[in-house]
């Protein structure tokens, strides 16, 4: 399956499939290509056979690589620095190209490190994760953290080629599968209730690797990220509801210290279940809405905050909310729902009355 993403300085493909890493070299040769230079940038966690069928299809002289550890606490300037050494040691240029294979931290580092150096040198991602192929490798943000929160530093630089190959997942933990699972769902509650419905039905055949439903979620999945980010590629105006869930998430994220008990794709669930609750609150979401989205969460088992949080974190929270990029003023934006399918763009709260509706969340 292939879907091609336009925005107004280029376009791209982006290629879901099986077996794709096995021809990497002729999708890169069809989808044209020309770099004589590559850097293989790839995951610590990604299966080693995977990494031996691409490097098989590169001459030995026209590619270098490089493994990394990457996770919250290493997606950092550091980590940029240490690609882009690389790129300058081994003499690359502008038209030469750096290949990441890995999740959507590996994606994002990556991502940035290409459109810093040389000022924008071709750029190829391979996502490896369900939670990647959805989300993080469509629409061009890159970047990584800082002392303050999560991605304040980075870009926005399209890749020149997507590369989503399914068999990747089959080495996945079922936790990893759920995270992505997450943005599939996001996706559905924002722009398609007939994904939600096809969600619903065949959550078990997507979670088991059935290549058929598994295929057609990521598919159409991605034509909702796609057709978002044409419509506003720097995130101006309707590509912030792609952030329904996330001021909540990336705080969620922070607060517990960007550690294994909570990754991103579990925190975007519970962002979700918060905005949803939120958007009840204030009357916003149709009652019959409410009771679909929250029942399938709970048969996900991400329907309760207080499986990671106390009362006492409510604070930091509230301080992590307040970094976020899309904040005006001094109070906090929310992307909500008014039913499935229906995303209001842009509401504005003051702190305390989130501070007090995380604390009924908490404990009730």
């Amino acid at each position: 399956m292939k879907l091609k993403v336009k925005t107004n300085k280029n376009s791209y493909s982006v290629i879901v499939g099986k077996n794709l890493c096995s021809k990497i070299d002729k999708i890169i040769f069809n989808e044209r290509i020309r770099s004589k230079k590559f850097l293989l940038i790839y995951d610590s966690k990604v299966p080693t056979q995977m990494i031996k069928s691409i490097l098989r299809r590169f001459n030995k002289k026209e590619i270098e690589k490089k493994k990394i550890v990457f996770n919250e606490k290493s997606k950092n300037l550091k980590t940029v620095s240490s690609i882009v050494k690389i790129l300058e040691k081994k003499n690359f240029s502008r038209n030469d190209c750096l290949i990441s294979v890995g999740g959507g931290i590996c994606g994002d580092v990556c991502g940035f490190a290409s459109s810093i150096f040389k000022r924008g040198l071709n750029f190829i991602n391979v996502p490896t994760t369900l939670l990647s192929q959805v989300d993080s490798a469509i629409g061009g943000k890159t970047g990584v953290n800082s002392l303050s929160g999560k991605n304040m530093i980075g870009s926005f630089y399209q890749p020149s080629l997507v590369i989503s190959d399914i068999d990747f997942l089959k080495s996945l933990p079922k936790k990893e599968m759920i995270c992505g699972y997450a943005e599939i769902l996001k996706h559905s509650l924002i722009k398609n209730k007939t994904l939600f419905k096809f969600l619903k039905k065949n959550f078990n055949k997507i979670m088991n690797h059935n290549h058929k439903f598994l295929e057609r979620a990521i598919y159409k999945s991605c034509i909702i990220k796609k057709e978002v980010v044409e419509k506003d590629e720097k995130e101006k105006n309707i590509r912030k509801v792609l952030n329904l869930g996330h001021t909540f998430a990336h705080a969620y994220e922070a607060t517990i210290g960007y550690n294994k008990s909570l990754n991103h794709g579990e925190a975007v669930l519970l962002g979700i279940m918060s905005a949803v609750e939120f958007s009840l609150q204030k009357n916003i979401l149709k009652k019959n809405d409410y009771e679909q989205i929250i029942n399938h969460l709970k048969i996900l088992n991400y329907y309760n905050l207080n499986r990671y949080f106390k009362s006492k974190d409510i604070s930091k929270i509230i301080f992590y909310m307040r970094q976020d990029k899309k904040n005006k003023g001094n109070k906090i934006n929310l992307i909500l729902l008014k039913g499935i399918s229906k995303p209001i763009l842009s509401k504005s709260f003051k702190e305390n009355n989130i501070k007090s509706f995380l604390k009924n969340l908490i404990y009730r």
